[in-house]
């Protein structure tokens, strides 16, 4: 080691050779030395930070707290609640416009069995039908309707859930947003100075009553209670319901607008024309449904 006094080299020993300095006391202090800066600086510790939530879940949580308090003042005070809706509830609105558009398609899906099995029995009932049938048949009637209901037809038939609610329901939803956009452009005619995004919001605040008549429709379809077809009815009437109460909501800006009798007519001719679209899409769907029932072996089976 060299020496700290002179710098000559030693191969061993306690003294320096040349200078005689105590070599001991130089390799203790190399060593303190050696030792305090090491221990200057630590080993590098891993910081694990705390887990935040997701930032998508808790705004999802946000969201849905938002619309169902919204969703139950919608119920307790329609009128006020429409009146006070702004732009900031818009995207509730369009929550509940969806839930309109997709509650009717689920519902006929579950339901449909029951609805093709109420057309039977309204047909048994018609006078020139049940003057010829005999007591017996309609037994045999209920009888088989009671192995529909138990039987699942939807995986015999192969009648995709996705395919049918969705596409239904995207059909629907374009019908509600022509509706709404004819009812605010009707509104517009009426001198009515209001936002699209504030009309939207009045319109599906509206809507918060007859979509909630469809939820209840859908539950009891999900319990196979024939009367859901009544909720289900009286949620697609309502929309004419719908346009003239917002109309009315809004003040006109000047007198010499269109009246609100003749905006609330054209909106109807509209939601006609909507309806009927809509009906006769859900009508091929019955078709195409009828058609695979009459094909399949496996249904034939069961009569």
């Amino acid at each position: 080691m060299n020496c700290s006094n002179c710098g000559h080299f030693n191969e061993g020993g306690k003294f320096c050779v040349k200078c005689g300095h105590k070599l001991q006391e130089e390799e203790a202090v190399s060593q303190t030395a050696a030792t305090s800066e090491y221990q200057s600086y630590p080993e590098p510790q891993t910081a694990y930070a705390p887990q935040q939530p997701n930032q998508r879940v808790r705004q999802a949580k946000k969201v849905s707290k938002s619309f169902f308090s919204y969703f139950a003042e919608g119920i307790k005070n329609p009128t006020a609640t429409a009146q006070a809706a702004g732009e900031s509830q818009f995207v509730n609105a369009l929550i509940t416009v969806i839930l309109y558009a997709l509650s009717i398609p689920i519902m006929l899906y579950v339901g449909w069995k029951l609805l093709l099995i109420q057309f039977v029995r309204s047909m048994f009932k018609l006078p020139i039908i049940s003057e010829e049938l005999a007591p017996s048949d309609m037994e045999d009637f209920n009888t088989g309707a009671d192995l529909i209901k138990a039987t699942d037809i939807n995986s015999i038939i192969h009648f995709n859930f996705t395919d049918f609610v969705f596409k239904q329901g995207i059909f629907i939803f374009i019908g509600l947003a022509i509706i709404i956009g004819a009812t605010y452009v009707a509104a517009k005619f009426g001198k009515v100075d209001v936002s699209f995004k504030e009309f939207f919001s009045r319109f599906g605040t509206f809507l918060i009553i007859p979509t909630a008549l469809l939820l209840i429709g859908l539950v009891l379809a999900f319990l196979h209670v024939e009367y859901f077809s009544y909720f289900m009815n009286f949620g697609l009437l309502s929309i004419f319901l719908v346009v003239p109460f917002t109309i009315a909501s809004f003040k006109q800006s000047g007198t010499n607008g269109l009246d609100r009798i003749y905006s609330t007519l054209i909106v109807y001719v509209v939601i006609t024309v909507v309806l009927t679209f809509i009906a006769n899409g859900l009508g091929e769907e019955a078709k195409t449904i009828i058609t695979r029932m009459g094909n399949s072996s496996e249904l034939n089976d069961l009569f």
